[in-house]
């Protein structure tokens, strides 16, 4: 898909699924059609699915464990075709961060960036230069010659988001990047991703368990129910970017996380 432009605000779910089922959706990088997922051992993973992510928009998905979140991404990738439906995406502009930085350990930091750019067959000037972008953009020069080893987990996360930064994508997919991480470091890889979403203006499809995060983060929130996994609510993220770290201890902040988190104890239920 090309030629997007900014997204619509505030829109239904019922409006964003009837958007979703429209042949030539102008504004979006990501569609569910009608998806669904049954894996050969019986499995129902994922119920009929219609949503989108427009060029610009940072959408959330939270929900309870094994709901199907993280086919989700794998169905939009490619790595898993779905059952029925289909998935309206440029797989050739996609970008895709893993629970794990799987970085290659006996990669230096910048060879681990150059990395997909290196299989996709951009010629090694272009894809240095894209590399020395790429690190500089998350924070990691004069790291470039470190093996994974020697990095923290937060560093480690950043080298693997430069790794698809390279590839200038128009879609980003992020599987709880930073759930592994210590809170502190969560927060500020929060507020960096936030700073390349504003700078780059690519489409995400995030997946988390927080909800803190998920407001933090996102223009808007998705929650889906228990497995087999449908949505069954949707959230406006009303703040402005950027967004301050105390943002999160804003009663407006607090009673909107209030009202995702009593939509995903129903999920649950």
């Amino acid at each position: 898909m090309s030629d997007v432009s900014t997204p619509p605000s505030g829109e239904s779910l019922r409006e964003q699924i009837e958007a979703a089922r429209d042949p030539k959706p102008r504004n979006m990088v990501l569609v569910f059609n009608g998806v669904s997922m049954t894996f050969p051992d019986g499995t129902h993973a994922l119920d009929t699915t219609d949503f989108a992510v427009n060029s610009g928009e940072f959408v959330t998905v939270v929900g309870p464990s094994g709901c199907g979140k993280s086919t989700l991404l794998r169905i939009a990738s490619g790595l898993t075709p779905p059952t029925t439906g289909n998935v309206v995406v440029d797989r050739s502009s996609l970008g895709y961060v893993f629970q794990d930085a799987t970085l290659l350990q006996w990669r230096t930091v910048r060879r681990n960036v150059e990395l997909f750019a290196e299989l996709e067959g951009i010629p090694k000037a272009e894809r240095t230069r894209r590399a020395a972008e790429s690190i500089d953009l998350v924070g990691l020069t004069g790291s470039e010659n470190k093996y994974p080893k020697q990095l923290s987990g937060g560093m480690r996360m950043r080298a693997s988001l430069a790794r698809s930064l390279v590839l200038e994508p128009n879609v980003f997919l992020f599987d709880e990047p930073f759930g592994a991480v210590d809170e502190i470091t969560r927060e500020r890889l929060n507020d960096e991703l936030i700073s390349l979403f504003q700078r780059l203006g690519f489409g995400a499809l995030f997946i988390t368990h927080s909800i803190s995060e998920a407001i933090f983060l996102s223009t808007r929130v998705l929650v889906m129910s228990a497995r087999p996994g449908r949505l069954v609510a949707s959230f406006d993220v009303p703040f402005a970017y950027p967004r301050p770290p105390e943002l999160r201890f804003d009663p407006a902040f607090a009673e909107l996380a209030g009202q995702v988190s009593h939509a995903l104890r129903g999920a649950h239920a």
